[in-house]
């Protein structure tokens, strides 16, 4: 079968200006009826008609117009919206099931709502106000809800909050973030001496941001150096230096606990050689640490 993409169904293009003359001509193209829905729909599940998944969009444009006529209210351009139900619709052709005796107006709904929903809260801020499933139900529903344009009193939050089932703090703070304005970080172009740009008093002049990145990047050095130099040691000697030196907090410098430390003589019983053999051993492993430490230094 036929892989079938919005790529592939040619639509009404939506031009400047053009917009009145576009809801004209899809408001003129026919409905289906529910015999010509399945057989249209059985060809592009079967046979992957594209024909057919055009014939069902260009029917369903009509639904696309009037769905973005509820969104009018959130200062996008109706243009814009049409265009993204209409990915919505088309989405929706590609995946109908003529079988299942659901229309396809009742099934593309989901469709088309999912992408223009996505499309306003993309750029209705510049920051996005609603990430979570009910942020969002929040965002598409408390506008409507609200009795006036003033804030909502207690009893009105409560309210809400049982109609959508979301917490009263969730209904609050998407208040505050629907009523709230943006404000731009950098001096705004005017003649007001007296405005003071958010830029001004958010920088933390106590930290540079290089210095900080510097010293991030010295700690990672540090360590993966210092995991890099016992790399470079022997079994025996990598114990050594283990416990008489790096297992203040019992634990290891890879993370492994019960690593208890150590004194030479407690060594020296443990591999069967003298305490001045096991310190004789830890200095010589310290200097090859040292020179493995300046070799990764030096390649960074």
């Amino acid at each position: 079968m036929t892989a079938v993409t919005t790529a592939t169904i040619n639509l009404p293009v939506l031009s400047v200006g053009s917009l009145e003359n576009y809801i004209s001509a899809v408001n003129r193209v026919p409905m289906l009826t529910q015999e010509r829905e399945h057989a249209l729909g059985v060809a592009l599940k079967e046979r992957g008609d594209l024909t057919a998944a055009s014939e069902m969009v260009m029917s369903h444009l009509r639904l696309v117009v009037s769905l973005a006529r509820n969104y009018a209210g959130y200062g996008l351009p109706q243009a814009d919206l049409i265009q993204e139900g209409n990915i919505g619709l088309m989405k929706a052709v590609k995946r109908f099931d003529p079988d299942r005796g659901v229309r396809l107006v009742s099934f593309a709904v989901h469709w088309i709502k999912a992408e223009m929903h996505e499309f306003i809260l993309k750029n209705w801020r510049i920051v996005k106000v609603a990430t979570t499933k009910a942020q969002r139900k929040l965002f598409f529903n408390l506008r409507s809800m609200k009795p006036n344009f003033g804030a909502l009193s207690p009893a009105e939050v409560k309210e809400v909050a049982r109609q959508l089932n979301v917490k009263e703090t969730d209904v609050s703070e998407m208040e505050q973030r629907l009523s709230g304005q943006e404000v731009s970080l950098e001096p705004m172009n005017d003649d007001d001496e007296n405005w003071v740009s958010p830029i001004a008093y958010l920088q933390d002049a106590a930290v540079d941001p290089s210095e900080r990145l510097a010293g991030l990047q010295k700690e990672v050095a540090a360590t993966e150096g210092l995991k890099a130099a016992l790399e470079s040691l022997d079994e025996r000697s990598r114990r050594i230096v283990e416990t008489r030196w790096l297992n203040e907090s019992e634990t290891d410098l890879e993370g492994k606990n019960g690593v208890e430390k150590k004194t030479l003589h407690d060594l020296a019983d443990e591999f069967g050689v003298s305490a001045e053999r096991i310190r004789q051993i830890e200095v010589k492993a310290m200097q090859k640490m040292k020179s493995a430490l300046v070799g990764y230094q030096a390649a960074l």
